[in-house]
């Protein structure tokens, strides 16, 4: 009877490890539009760590995990409900571990440094999706055994992506525009501001210096409209936060008449519909996705720069490549750090052939080539032309 109880308290054990429902490191309940996707069964528990859980972006990079790769790879993800802090992060990889998940994947950044710390305390394998450490950071960690890397856009990439953006609308005429400065101080999202305002011509501060400008958006925690100056387009409106507590702000920037409406992020989830009713043409830095697709068709999104949902794709083949055994490191022992850069359309057609090169059961990042560096032999070498190739 003993040895029955004991199988039976195994079993249920086994069944809730890495399961749903928790707020520190279970699936969430939903995926912003009620339509998350099944949780994937596979033999390998990979947890990750998200920020959003109802973005275009947060949504796309979702599906062709649970969906493409999951069974193709014979690996579960288990994904946490939205985090907002460094101690609900901290939380999540140490349920994680305890649950016997071989890796952790972040989408969150609040504070990356100590979800390094937690999984090298807690000897679990730890990569930034979609995003970098800032230079100091990466130079601090390189070195960590559990650290296994970084792929996404550099915070100079990010830069140069809000700088394109801004350029191009001072470029097609525009003289007003209304700026969403989305989550500042989230780090990628202060480097696309200040990269918007040296695209418009304007400078902060009375600098146009990179390094600057960026410092002093940390500094007063957004934009001050009163240091913008120096440019032919004038900024009329300026406002950051979460969707659902933007409500006036949105309503005045309407009312101040822009010809555009630049966001460095999250603007086609909280605010397409109101733009696209008052006729403002917007730009964002977000994702190629459906609901983005057709805000282009409709004519009231004309720029996009973005990430296409399969660009996560080289991440998870270094870190199942470290689950079995083989650890990319670079020539002098480090932890990779690869830059993507973002993809831009102007027009319906654009984007079109973007998704289109990009879909579901045929991703850019699709098995056929990622198998080509899952292996025990592939080198820092392969990785990296595999990252650069798309």
């Amino acid at each position: 009877m003993i040895s029955m109880v004991a199988v039976v308290a195994m079993l249920v054990f086994s069944l809730a490890a890495c399961g749903n429902g928790s707020s520190d490191g279970g699936a969430p309940t939903g995926s912003g539009s009620g339509s998350a996707p099944a949780p994937s069964t596979g033999s390998i528990k990979i947890g990750v760590l998200v920020a959003d859980v109802s973005g275009e972006e947060a949504q796309g990079f979702r599906s062709y995990y649970e969906n493409y790769i999951a069974p193709n790879y014979d690996v579960q993800f288990v994904y946490t409900e939205q985090l907002s802090d460094a101690a609900s992060e901290k939380s999540a990889i140490e349920k994680f571990a305890s649950q016997g998940c071989a890796a952790i994947l972040s989408l969150s950044s609040s504070d990356r440094a100590l979800q390094i710390e937690t999984c090298e305390e807690n000897e679990i394998y730890y990569a930034i999706v979609s995003g970098m450490l800032d230079d100091a950071q990466y130079e601090q960690y390189k070195g960590y055994e559990y650290f296994l890397g970084q792929v996404g856009p550099s915070m100079e990439t990010e830069y140069q992506a809000g700088y394109e953006m801004g350029k191009y609308f001072a470029e097609t005429g525009a003289k007003k525009i209304a700026m969403y400065g989305a989550f500042i101080p989230n780090p990628m999202h202060v480097y696309r501001a200040a990269g918007v305002l040296a695209g418009i011509g304007a400078t902060y501060g009375g600098t146009s210096d990179m390094g600057a400008v960026v410092g002093q958006i940390f500094g007063d925690q957004g934009i001050d409209l009163s240091k913008v100056q120096g440019s032919g387009v004038e900024l009329v409106s300026y406002f950051q936060g979460y969707g659902d507590t933007t409500a006036d702000e949105l309503n005045a920037a309407i009312q101040a008449n822009p010809d555009a409406f630049l966001s460095v992020g999250m603007a086609t989830t909280f605010f397409a519909q109101q733009l696209s009713t008052a006729n403002i043409p917007f730009s964002d830095i977000d994702s190629f996705t459906s609901a983005n697709n057709a805000s282009m068709k409709d004519g009231s999104l004309v720029y996009l720069a973005g990430k296409y949902s399969s660009s996560i794709g080289p991440v998870f083949a270094l870190v199942l490549n470290a689950i079995n055994g083989n650890v990319i490191r670079d020539a002098e022992g480090n932890a990779v750090s690869v830059s993507q850069g973002f993809r831009v359309a102007t027009t319906a057609e654009e984007f079109d052939n973007l998704v289109k090169n990009d879909s579901g059961e045929n991703p850019i990042f699709s098995k056929e080539v990622l198998d080509t560096v899952i292996s025990g032999t592939a080198t820092y070498d392969d990785f990296v032309a595999l990252v650069e190739s798309n």
